[in-house]
């Protein structure tokens, strides 16, 4: 009888242990299949036409021949237009700008009754590479500058000028609500020289450059 209890006792524990062996071999739970997660998954899309208005002020250089350089500063303000094309993160574009500028300035350096250099209008129109992290585009941008160059001298006509020059630059814009964006950039602006001459007072050429740095924010909207 003992033996038949111990027999007994010794199959069910072998039982027990071959199912605990049988449940280690399987999962609890089935495996799921591997997936590998995109790098990156854009949600916002910045492909499309859009219209601004931007503003901001600017520090600049004008050179006279007889007069040396003098320093340049002032404001400006605007509109914007522009397109852009988004492929992955990379976003293409191009983009247009007019603005009235208060950018001048005057030196009695070598010219007592005073020379001065002022920019009325200014516009660009240029190209734009960023790098889209969701709503954020950092951007380089460049391409043509357009803009009058006005010198003056008490007691003759002065002469005014429109000269198509460069700009090259960089920026950042933010989409924070629906399709509304706003940026800030930063363009450096060259518009080369004219010679104002007999009417700035001179027989003489006198060649007048114009550079300026401008400083700019701006809200977009894109359709």
């Amino acid at each position: 009888m003992k033996r038949t209890i111990l027999a007994s006792v010794m199959l069910a524990c072998g039982a027990f242990a071959g199912a605990a062996v049988a449940a280690d071999m399987y999962p609890r739970y089935p495996q799921q299949p591997y997936v590998e997660a995109p790098i990156y998954n854009s949600i916002y899309n910045w492909t499309g036409f859009y219209l601004g208005l931007n503003g901001g002020g600017g520090w600049g250089h004008s050179s006279w021949d007889r007069a040396g350089g003098l320093d340049l500063s002032g404001g400006v303000v605007g509109g914007t237009a522009g397109f852009n094309w988004q492929t992955g993160q990379i976003v293409l574009g191009i983009e247009a700008d007019a603005d009235w500028s208060g950018v001048s300035g005057s030196t009695s350096t070598l010219c007592p009754a005073g020379c001065a250099t002022t920019n009325d209008g200014l516009g660009t129109v240029r190209g734009r590479l960023g790098f889209a992290f969701d709503r954020f585009l950092p951007y380089v941008t460049g391409g043509l500058a357009v803009g009058d160059i006005r010198a003056t001298t008490p007691g003759f006509a002065g002469a005014t000028q429109t000269n198509l020059g460069w700009t090259v630059g960089a920026g950042l814009e933010f989409a924070f609500l629906g399709n509304w964006s706003a940026k800030a950039e930063y363009l450096h602006i060259d518009l080369g020289s004219f010679n104002c001459g007999l009417s700035c007072g001179l027989a003489t050429p006198d060649n007048i450059s114009f550079s300026a740095d401008l400083v700019r924010g701006g809200i977009n909207y894109r359709f």
